[in-house]
Parts: C-alpha cells; sequence; structure tokens
C-alpha cells in the first residue's frame, strides 16, 4: 500500500496537474485519514519547486455552519472561493466519505443561494485550473460497495493506480467517433432518448482531472434532447440518495422528474436554477476496474459499460451553453447484467449491453 499511495501522489502531481516550478496548490482534505497521501503529495510537489497549502475540513462542521448561515456568511464564503482561485494555480480534493447523509441537515434554500453565489469562482475554478479529485478508501465506502477496508483499499488503489497514459491512447478511437457523430440514441430498460452532439468536442479523461478515471465526454446540443431515461444506479445529491430517477426531457428541458422516494425533493434540485433543466454533460464510462455502483459518483461514472447523462452546468471545454449552479453526474449501466442497453450513433449500433461491437472500438472491451 504505501509503493502505490507513492505512485498514486506521483501521478496526481506530474499527470493529473503536471504541477510546475513555482506554481501554488492547495489540498483540501476532508479528515485526517488520507494524511499518508497528502505527506506524499507534499513531497512531490516540493520536488518540483512548486509551493503548497494544505487545508483539512471535517464535513460535518462544514455542515453545521451552513445549516443557518446567514447573508453575510454566504458573502464570505463567495470571497474566500474567489481568494483561493486567484491565489491558487492548482487544486487537489480529497474526499473521504464520512456519510452519505451528513449535508442534508442544511436546507435547500440556502444550498441553492450558496451554490448561485459561488457559481462564477467554481466555474472559474473548474475551466480555468487545473485541479484533480479523488475519494479516499474509507470503511463507510468499503461497506456500500460490500467488502472490507482491506479489500476496498486494494480495489481503490487498482482503479486509480491505472497506466493512464495507455487509456488515453486507447480513448483516441472513441474521441475520433464522437467528435464525428450528429445524432445520439441511447435505449434500455424504461431509457429511449435522443439528442445532437454535432459540433461539440468529445474530451478524453485519462488522470487529469478525476482520479479513478476513464471516460469519453461530451454535451448535447442543449435543446436537442427528447425522451426518457431512467438511471439504475444510486443518485447521491445534497445529502440525498435517490433510486431509479427517471427523467423525460422536451426539446432540451426535463418536464418530469420522478424517483422511489420524495419526488418533491427530487424536483427541488432541478428547481435550483434555469439550467438544472438543462443537460450539460453526457459521457461514456470505460474502466474496465470497475464494474459495479457504490453510490460514490467518482467511481460509479466510471464504471465500465456505462453512460452517465448530466443535468447542471457544462464544462468550457464540450461547451453547449448551459449554466448553472449544478452539476449532477447521474450513471445509467447498459450491461447485460444490469438490464442492457444500447448506443446508436448517426442510427448505426455502436455499444450493445454494453459491448462496443464496432471494429475500432472493440480493444475497450476487457
Amino acid at each position: 500500500m504505501e509503493d502505490r499511495i507513492k505512485t498514486l501522489a506521483n501521478t496526481i502531481v506530474n499527470h493529473s496537474i503536471k504541477v510546475e516550478k513555482n506554481e501554488k496548490v492547495e489540498i483540501l482534505c476532508e479528515t485526517f485519514e488520507p494524511l499518508p497521501l497528502v505527506k506524499e503529495l507534499i513531497k512531490e510537489i516540493i520536488k518540483k519547486e512548486a509551493h503548497v497549502n494544505v487545508k483539512f475540513v471535517e464535513p460535518s462542521i462544514e455542515a453545521l455552519i451552513k445549516k443557518d448561515i446567514k447573508k453575510e456568511g454566504i458573502q464570505l464564503l463567495k470571497d474566500l472561493e474567489e481568494f483561493e482561485v486567484e491565489k491558487f494555480d492548482s487544486f487537489i480534493r480529497i474526499y473521504c466519505n464520512q456519510g452519505d447523509y451528513i449535508s442534508s441537515i442544511i436546507p435547500n434554500e440556502k444550498t441553492i443561494k450558496i451554490g448561485e453565489a459561488l457559481k462564477d469562482a467554481r466555474y472559474k475554478r473548474v475551466n480555468e485550473r487545473k485541479w484533480v479529485l479523488l475519494n479516499y478508501p474509507s470503511k463507510i465506502d468499503s461497506n456500500k460497495a460490500k467488502m472490507n477496508i482491506d479489500e476496498f483499499t486494494n480495489f481503490s488503489l487498482d482503479a486509480m493506480c491505472c497506466n493512464y497514459q495507455k487509456m488515453n491512447e486507447e480513448l483516441k478511437p472513441l474521441k475520433d467517433l464522437m467528435d464525428k457523430t450528429d445524432k445520439v440514441r441511447l435505449t434500455g430498460k424504461g431509457t429511449d432518448i435522443t439528442f445532437s452532439i454535432k459540433d461539440i468536442p468529445a474530451i478524453i479523461c485519462s488522470g487529469e482531472c478525476n482520479i479513478p478515471d476513464g471516460e469519453v465526454y461530451t454535451a448535447p446540443v442543449k435543446e436537442s434532447v427528447n425522451g426518457i431515461i431512467k438511471y439504475n444506479t444510486p443518485s447521491p445529491y445534497r445529502g440525498n440518495i435517490f433510486h431509479n430517477v427517471t427523467l423525460e426531457f422536451k426539446d432540451g428541458k426535463i418536464v418530469k422528474a420522478t424517483c422511489d422516494e420524495d419526488k418533491e425533493e427530487l424536483n427541488k434540485i432541478f428547481d435550483t436554477d434555469e439550467g438544472a433543466r438543462y443537460v450539460g454533460e453526457f459521457s461514456i464510462g470505460v474502466n474496465p476496474v470497475i464494474r459495479y455502483p457504490m453510490g460514490d459518483i467518482l467511481f460509479d461514472e466510471k464504471i465500465i459499460g456505462s453512460i452517465h447523462f448530466t443535468p447542471g452546468e457544462c464544462y468550457k471545454d464540450a461547451y453547449n451553453g448551459n449554466r448553472s449552479a449544478i452539476h449532477w453526474d447521474m450513471v445509467l449501466i447498459q450491461r447485460e447484467d444490469f438490464g442492457g442497453g444500447n448506443i446508436y450513433f448517426d442510427d448505426k449500433l455502436i455499444r450493445e449491453n454494453g459491448i462496443f461491437v464496432v471494429e475500432e472500438l472493440k480493444h475497450l472491451n476487457k
């Protein structure tokens, strides 16, 4: 484990954010559990003759602060966010799950106001700074994955310590095909949806912004989405977990949203702002190590044989004009063991039940 932690730190510093001399790097870390990784990151950053600051946060304390936050407190959060974006060149965010419902004590209206206040600074952080996110193995996540902590730690490090240079080369044919595509159709159990990705770039994700990684994303033309999609993995957001979320679209907009739980609470998220009912990302997951969902989106969205279709903010490098305070990656697994489903590009079958069927992509079926 010690060797793989060193490998992971080296990957983050030299591959993900490519730290250069005299750059300023901020490490934001939840709890002290990821301390072994933080120490190795500091060593690697210092080797590059760069500067580093570490900020530890406790999720339950952060939620308590936001629970009854006033207007002046939100302004303070905004000022701090803007300060960090201006002062640092790169950001490393290390999550360590302490419970899926910790932030549920924050009233929805507070979350909306905070999201709106921080939206511009976060957009700048995401689109104009270097950054990487990862989730350090925790006992809670090991339970969700139905593994003991040692098994889960090994699984997590296997998924995170990929050969990302090799992955990047392997994903180029998928990017090329997506770049040439206009119409996309997704089918599956409870799903039949169409949209255009014409002239919106496809972006390879091979360890630069997320660890673990393994996807190619783009965005739908904003008003082109029509049909129904039913997600078959847990969808966590704002301290709640929703199951079997089903979204109906008309001319790009979510006109109906249902789930197994509180439908009203689900729709509050989509009422955050105008952009929350439009989609900012369409992505295809290809990480061969990650096969089953565990309610951790950094892992689940990379599941081999999956797609994610994301209401909310788009990325600047795959821009479709949609702006929102939310970006909610929701995952549909199309493998046969999850009910099956197909992807069509311009009416041609590309992936059947999670298996690529066109010759140039068959090497991704691992």
